[in-house]
């Protein structure tokens, strides 16, 4: 406490002011801003961000001046709005047709009085306009040897002769360890993913017991709701092998999203700049990263 009238004075739960009225901060809350400047180094907007309160609030807070923060009454009336009037209209087409544009919105608002700037309306939109409700997703785990997951990545062309070849990458990840097998081909040919199979399978030095895949063509000809009709050669090779093909449910991606992490972390850690003469050199060159800077690297459950 301080007998100085010009200083804020610590009480129980509010800031003595000059005024002798009581700052509309709370002390909780000037102590949050104070720590987020001085030990976090924020910003004065940063801070205004996160802590929901007005700029010039927390520049008074860092100045030390304990002049009341201006507060709307809570009897005072809301400004009207020109969009008001519509506001009923647009939600009910935004329920009925949630991914209509803003621009056909404020041609539609237009044609029934509406007068407000586009942009501005653009904004207006935004907050009105429904969002999907998150969705929570249970992390899935694997025993060894249990799965893998197998997708095609598409990395560019490579120009051969005269030709111009897609270069695509048959990538299969154990679950488990997150071992990746990385092998270029010049095409996403049925006899392609087949040799990558095979390929993976000596790799790895085994097989898994399920193999899950996107709904791609080399693995699923049809599909309609839970009845699936797997491409028959797949089917071949999974009696061969004696592994189970598994494709994944319809947008989610989360139950395939170590394969799809991997091709990321191909594209980032070993494709980025990479130099190579030819598709032979290149497929060297995976294999020994697939075996050192991909085998060594960590990740959450290792």
């Amino acid at each position: 406490a301080s007998d100085n009238p010009r200083r804020c004075v610590w009480a129980s739960c509010a800031t003595v002011c000059p005024s002798g009225g009581a700052m509309t901060i709370a002390p909780d809350l000037v102590a949050q801003i104070l720590r987020l400047h001085t030990v976090e180094k924020w910003r004065v907007g940063t801070i205004a961000r996160q802590l929901h309160v007005h700029r010039d609030a927390v520049r008074r807070v860092l100045a030390g001046n304990c002049a009341p923060v201006p507060s709307l009454p809570s009897s005072s009336p809301l400004r009207v709005s020109r969009i008001d009037p519509y506001r009923p209209f647009i939600l009910a087409t935004l329920a009925k047709f949630p991914t209509l544009t803003a621009a056909r919105l404020h041609v539609m608002v237009l044609e029934r009085g509406y007068v407000g700037a586009p942009s501005h309306f653009r904004l207006l939109i935004a907050g009105m306009r429904p969002h999907p409700a998150a969705e929570a997703y249970l992390r899935l785990r694997t025993l060894p040897a249990e799965q893998a997951q197998v997708d095609w990545g598409h990395f560019g062309h490579l120009q051969i002769g005269r030709a111009r070849r897609p270069l695509m990458a048959f990538v299969m990840v154990l679950s488990h360890s997150r071992m990746v097998f990385l092998r270029f081909f010049l095409d996403a040919r049925m006899d392609s993913f087949l040799r990558g199979h095979a390929l993976a399978f000596i790799a790895f030095g085994g097989v898994p017991r399920v193999l899950l895949y996107d709904n791609l063509k080399s693995a699923v000809l049809e599909r309609v709701g839970d009845a699936i009709r797997f491409n028959p050669t797949l089917l071949a090779l999974a009696g061969h092998y004696r592994f189970e093909p598994r494709p994944v449910a319809p947008a989610r991606g989360n139950e395939k999203g170590r394969v799809e992490r991997a091709i990321r972390y191909i594209r980032d850690s070993f494709f980025a700049g990479r130099q190579f003469t030819d598709l032979v050199d290149l497929n060297a060159q995976a294999a020994t990263w697939c075996l050192g800077t991909a085998a060594d690297r960590r990740w959450r459950e290792d």
